[in-house]
């Protein structure tokens, strides 16, 4: 396995942890040592949650190995039926309990507990989490979902809506925005799993007339199996977006037999804003999208298709799916990165030099550093991305959501920039008077400060991320070798970069840099930098 700082999924476990926890009367018993008990760290701290996830761990300790390991396992199996009185057990091992052999499947088996006990069988150092969610959910419809007795006429068509659950970026917002728009269509929701779902619930799936997959990395294998064991049909269309949304009101119809609505409802503000004079200048805007496959390719969609953004580079970390976003991206003349490292990404991101980029958490650390606007739009998220607010991502209310979260950054970096521009302006400056109040009231007893001089910039060959430290030695010697190598910026040329936006700073000092170089130019002056800028727009 590589060791990094980041990581975009955690082991299998943790997806079957985010199963469990999303579900009301279900418990987990996982094997695992000391210090790989972090389950309330994930829920109640990132997610919020009023309550701890339903886990027990055996939590063995370095001198329990040399002792009966599945013993402690039995007993924490035990104590979490009388206490917690669940109406059925997952059971399982962390991937370093793994490497033991206890096979808490087959002990769980041989206590006979009066409940369900679903054996997860979760190959740690092959798979990740998302895959251990879809696995677990899978095998719990596998175990425990009823033949359905035989369909009765109804007054409107049912569904379940599948692939919601615990640590999903904005799952309970979505559940509610594609329940309410079923209902309008005329469908009831039946069943929602795994988030809120009990066990009855999930016995009960095969009574519907279809399934909404709503998030495949997640709810795909079980609808498969559903459609393979009860010949239950299910949806191929995730409603994020404006287009997407009238897509799978038309396969819902098509399933149903329902008639399609003639026209979008009043909520739908995105289609009309997206053409609107003030989003007009954003068309052709470069954008680079990173996150789960869903999402990475809904968002290459909508950016593309309803928004005018040019897609610059598109990549996902979900290989199970990575067909769908080669596929996506070819159709955008691009190469998919497919990858699980987030140093991968961002060197991507630094050669594309995107002006907003569309990603996880990872990118949003990354944006930061590179000065570049960004929107997260998937999993892995932080605490700020599980709002107190209705703000879903499905559906004509997400489309809403979405066209303001990835176009005001744009918006406010503009704003930033031209109030920086004008910082010295002698209007604006910061001893200057408000402006509203017009001349009558006298300025501030503050001095307009003085700008500070510009120091030559040396450019620096940059260090990788991933390279050790290096020794002061090694340290000068570097930095001696890229002055002797790189032009320096006159303090006129520095001034007159700052002009230019943020966003794309970076690209243009990188490029007159690169253009100075091949001329052999020792020091950058205002005339360098706009030669450059004429040499890098033909």
């Amino acid at each position: 396995m590589q060791l990094t700082l980041w990581t975009y999924e955690g082991p299998p476990h943790v997806g079957a942890m985010r199963v469990a926890t999303a579900m009301r009367d279900v418990h987990y018993v996982l094997h695992a040592p000391q210090g790989d008990t972090y389950a309330d760290l994930l829920f109640t701290m990132i997610e919020r949650l009023p309550r701890r996830p339903p886990v027990t761990y055996t939590t063995f300790q370095a001198r329990d190995l040399g002792g009966d390991t599945a013993e402690l396992f039995k007993d924490a199996a035990r104590q979490a039926v009388a206490r917690f009185k669940p109406a059925a057990m997952l059971v399982g091992s962390s991937c370093t309990a793994e490497l033991i052999q206890d096979d808490p499947g087959g002990l769980a088996q041989a206590l006979q507990l009066p409940i369900p006990v679903v054996a997860l069988e979760l190959p740690s150092y092959q798979r990740k989490e998302n895959w251990g969610a879809s696995e677990t959910f899978y095998q719990l419809c596998r175990h425990l979902v009823h033949k359905p007795t035989e369909r009765q006429p109804k007054a409107r068509p049912t569904c379940n809506i599948l692939g919601p659950s615990a640590l999903g970026f904005r799952h309970r917002d979505d559940v509610k925005e594609i329940t309410q728009l079923l209902n309008q269509l005329g469908v009831d929701v039946a069943v929602v799993a795994p988030l809120n779902a009990c066990v009855a619930d999930i016995q009960k799936l095969a009574d519907a007339d279809f399934n909404v997959v709503l998030y495949p990395e997640i709810g795909l294998s079980a609808a498969q199996w559903l459609q393979r064991q009860f010949d239950q049909p299910f949806t191929k269309t995730v409603p994020l977006g404006s287009r997407a949304t009238r897509d799978f009101i038309a396969e819902v119809c098509a399933l149903t037999g329902l008639t399609q609505p003639a026209q979008d409802p009043d909520n739908a503000h995105a289609t009309w804003y997206a053409k609107s004079v003030d989003s007009t200048y954003l068309t052709g805007k470069r954008v680079y999208i990173f996150g789960d496959a869903t999402h990475a390719v809904a968002a290459a969609r909508i950016a593309s298709q309803e928004m005018g953004f040019e897609v610059v580079g598109l990549g996902t970390y979900s290989r199970e799916f990575a067909r769908e976003v080669r596929d996506c991206a070819k159709g955008l003349g691009i190469e998919a990165l497919i990858t699980d490292d987030y140093l991968e990404v961002e060197d991507q991101i630094q050669a594309l030099q995107p002006e907003l980029i569309l990603g996880t958490q990872m990118e949003r650390h990354i944006a930061k550093r590179q000065g570049i606007p960004c929107a997260v739009i998937s999993a892995p998220v932080h605490v700020q991305d599980f709002p107190a607010r209705y703000a879903p991502q499905m559906g004509f209310e997400g489309a809403n959501v979405l066209f303001d979260t990835w176009v005001h950054p744009l918006m406010m970096g503009l704003e930033e920039h031209l109030i920086g521009m004008f910082r010295e302006d002698f209007e604006f400056h910061a001893g200057a008077a408000p402006s509203h109040l017009g001349s009558t009231r006298p300025a501030a007893d503050i001095s307009p400060p003085l700008p500070a001089p510009p120091q030559a910039h040396t450019a620096v060959t940059p260090i990788p991320s991933s390279a050790p430290p290096l020794s002061g030695t090694s340290a000068n010697l570097l930095t001696t070798q890229a002055a002797s190598n790189q032009a320096t910026w006159s303090i006129e040329a520095e001034k007159e970069l700052g002009k230019i936006p943020f966003f794309v700073r970076g690209k243009a000092r990188r490029n007159t840099e690169r253009f100075a170089q091949d001329l052999g130019v020792a020091t950058i002056t205002v005339e360098t930098l706009y030669d450059a800028k004429a040499h890098y727009s033909r």
